[in-house]
């Protein structure tokens, strides 16, 4: 199968829409699906196509938020390009730039359209606008995402029931709407990938004693995912014990404000700002550290959640369902509603090993299902079901059917 993956974010940025892309592409490309991504070029403004990896990046403007970049809705060359390609399945994975580009080429071509939908946008618009425009922005988000995910495509994916609800009991969309968790390379995150040496020399890097209680935050820096609740937390812990440590791995526009926050509340030493890191390390941060800690409510899935997991580290989160079908309270993970039951949790770990080990060998467990190859295979399940309902006709096959029809009014004659 011929497929085309359209994103305004990929490798080599980091963020759970890049990954999830990248983790699709390499397990339907295992199995001997040819796979083009067309994505946005932040570096210049040149198209640029990867023949060997098949990677069409256009120019465009950035945003300003995060590292995201709108870019033409009808560049002319890209499209040359991607008809040439003659694929068999469109799958989008935003609604904005590359993704209405890819409308356009789905409606001229006649190509099935899948497409999944990855940002809560709701609870993401009171963040950018800073408390202004609510009401106006949830209105245009919420005509924004029925137009994009019910009327213009053949199949609409969604990570998890939390998304589903919001489509089915607020925005009253009645089309069939297919739930599949995005999957994650499960053997990249084990921890018998790395020897002690690596591990330790890591450790040494940050300051890290071998009985520090690590708690770890990874992924992007932004208002939105609520790390001003976790250094908040801290401090408190800090102060009943030097051992807590608090690493944050990733970079945003929240960097300056949280470091500001770290000093005011006197515990430098105690947190770890590690910045933005390569896709390649990241899983020996997950290594070097006790428990992965997460207080979002803006997460579809969550993405880094089932990296822990597969890292063998218990989840400490919030309670949301983003989580409700991935973390099972004290069986791979703890839940948490409050600042109180945060510290509670995190004391009760930090005494008790065996506790930790035991949701450490869970989480391990549960990632199981989060596999790549999962993944492929029920998105896959989609694609033929678009493809059923809108049956393509490719040029080869229109070829043939004419030369049939030639010959048999020649044997007719």
């Amino acid at each position: 199968m011929k497929i085309g993956l359209f994103t305004d974010t990929y490798a080599p940025h980091i963020n759970g829409v890049a990954t999830s892309v990248l983790m699709l592409k390499n397990a339907l490309e295992k199995q001997g699906h040819q796979v083009y991504v067309v994505t946005v070029n932040s570096e210049n403004n040149n198209i640029n196509y990867d023949v060997n990896n098949r990677i069409l990046r256009i120019p465009g403007l950035k945003t300003g938020i995060y590292d995201y970049v709108l870019t033409k809705i009808y560049p002319l060359k890209a499209l040359k390009k991607i008809k040439n390609w003659n694929l068999d399945i469109i799958h989008t994975h935003t609604e904005f730039g590359v993704g209405t580009f890819a409308r356009i080429i789905s409606k001229q071509f006649n190509i099935p359209l899948v497409h999944t939908y990855h940002t809560m946008y709701e609870e993401y618009i009171n963040c950018i606008t800073k408390g202004y425009i609510n009401e106006l922005g949830n209105k245009m988000v919420e005509y924004l995402t029925t137009f994009y995910c019910d009327k213009t495509i053949s199949e609409l994916i969604v990570p998890t029931q939390k998304t589903k609800d919001l489509f089915k009991n607020k925005y009253k969309i009645k089309r069939d709407i297919h739930i599949i968790p995005t999957g994650i390379e499960i053997e990249k995150f084990s921890k018998n990938k790395f020897s002690k040496n690596v591990l330790n020399t890591y450790r040494r890097k940050y300051n890290l004693d071998s009985d520090d209680f690590i708690i770890l935050y990874l992924g992007r820096l932004g208002k939105e995912k609520n790390i001003d609740f976790l250094i908040d937390c801290h401090r408190y812990l800090v102060k009943k014990n030097k051992k807590y440590k608090l690493l944050i791995v990733g970079d945003g526009p929240e960097m300056k404000h949280l470091k500001k926050l770290v000093i005011k509340y006197k515990i430098n030493e105690n947190t770890i700002f590690v910045g933005k890191v390569q896709w390649d390390v990241v899983p020996i941060y997950y290594q070097i550290t006790d428990i992965f800690a997460t207080s979002s409510k803006t997460e579809t899935q969550g993405l880094t959640v089932i990296e822990a997991l597969a890292s063998s580290k218990p989840i400490l989160c919030i309670a949301d369902d983003s989580y409700k079908n991935v973390i099972i309270d004290n069986v791979n993970g703890r839940i948490f509603r409050n600042k109180k039951e945060y510290l509670k949790i995190i004391n009760e770990l930090f005494n008790n090993k065996n506790e930790l080990d035991k949701l450490g060998e869970k989480a391990i467990e549960s990632a199981q299902i989060h596999s790549t190859k999962y993944f492929a295979n029920s998105v896959l399940e989609i694609y033929k079901l678009a493809i059923n309902k809108n049956p393509k006709i490719s040029f080869l096959v229109y070829q043939r059917i004419k030369d049939v029809l030639k010959w048999s009014l020649l044997w007719k004659k």
